[in-house]
């Protein structure tokens, strides 16, 4: 299975982008935001992600400017009744961060607001993947999110909350957390808190 195509770009559309390696064009399906990634770029590296259509058997390869929206592109097609084209929507329509927010934070009517997602699909996705979301996966870095330490309290008390504990006892953890690790991550501060709450 091809991972990724180093090369440079022959074509480029808002939809479409052929990247040229040793006088082979491959093409590949992309999102707006690759789109945007890649525009005003000669060459460039696109993650590569096949996906075989169940109507009529075609194998479609899609192109990622970066692992993370390959690796969301990945969870969200694994959601049921999500095919590629559904997901290459979503992340046309929203940032990766974006909609990783959208999930946590249960934010129903953003997640509608993308075209051909409905109130039925938007809660199927919120309640398989924010599980999903909450331990890293969908994400190409470790890092789960990044910021200044405002944000970094700020997702570790959602993220602890969603786990069903109480947020004062949250707040009375991460601060005993950041005295002893002023500049821990957040998935470290997780880590700590569910060892003390």
């Amino acid at each position: 299975m091809i991972d990724y195509i180093s090369g440079k770009i022959a074509e480029l559309t808002p939809t479409r982008v052929v990247v040229d390696n040793n006088g082979i064009g491959y093409g590949l399906e992309i999102s707006l935001q690759t789109y945007a990634l890649l525009e005003n770029k000669p060459s460039a590296t696109v993650y590569v992600q096949t996906q075989v259509n169940n109507r009529d058997g075609i194998e479609i390869s899609y192109g990622f400017a970066e692992k993370e929206e390959r690796a969301l592109f990945q969870l969200i097609t694994s959601v049921s009744g999500m095919g590629a084209a559904s997901a290459r929507m979503m992340l046309s329509s929203l940032s990766p961060e974006e909609l990783r927010q959208a999930i946590l934070s249960e934010d129903i009517n953003r997640i509608k607001s993308i075209k051909g997602i409905g109130l039925k699909t938007a809660q199927r996705l919120i309640l398989e993947l924010k599980d999903k979301i909450v331990k890293g996966e969908g994400s190409d870095d470790s890092v789960l999110f990044q910021g200044s330490a405002n944000e970094i309290v700020d997702e570790a008390t959602s993220a602890l909350q969603m786990l069903g504990f109480n947020k004062a006892n949250i707040n009375k953890a991460i601060q005993a957390i950041l005295k002893q690790h002023p500049t821990a991550k957040v998935e470290e501060i997780i880590k700590a808190a569910l060892q003390m709450l």
